[in-house]
């Protein structure tokens, strides 16, 4: 599993928590925030967007991905992901797939909410037999 100094976790955990702030959560009110760490030491932020289409919105992990692509990052090392407690919560299934295409089975998941960081996990933890992109070359 990739380690991260307690500093680091403290800033992604920040990162998180300041990403809830802009979630658009009209429907569900429950505003998720995630902070991804890429392979050149940059924090990129997601929160979840909702939309009257309901359930058409997009999770904070899907967001952080984007703003990591559109930034040059090519892969993930750790994410933090926040809600607002006292539950823990993990990424959807659909996010610890897309999670799995920017990051291996060691990837470091980490759960936190305004009480601090809750608990870890790696990728293989939460998905384990993961399909990812080295299965598709020949």
């Amino acid at each position: 599993m990739f380690e991260i100094s307690d500093a680091l976790r403290q800033q992604l955990l920040a990162a998180s928590l300041g990403a809830r702030q802009h979630s658009h959560s009209p429907y569900s009110k429950y505003a998720v925030g995630a902070a991804v760490l890429d392979e050149q030491g940059r924090i990129h932020v997601g929160a979840n967007i909702e939309n009257a289409a309901y359930p058409q919105g997009w999770c904070a992990e899907t967001t952080a991905l984007g703003a990591m692509l559109m930034a040059g990052g090519r892969s993930v090392k750790a994410v933090l992901v926040t809600g607002p407690g006292p539950d823990v919560i993990t990424p959807c299934g659909g996010c610890r797939q897309k999670l799995r295409e920017f990051g291996g089975p060691d990837l470091l998941i980490i759960a936190g909410d305004p009480r601090g960081i809750q608990q870890q996990w790696t990728l293989e933890d939460l998905l384990p037999f993961s399909f990812g992109p080295e299965h598709l070359k020949l």
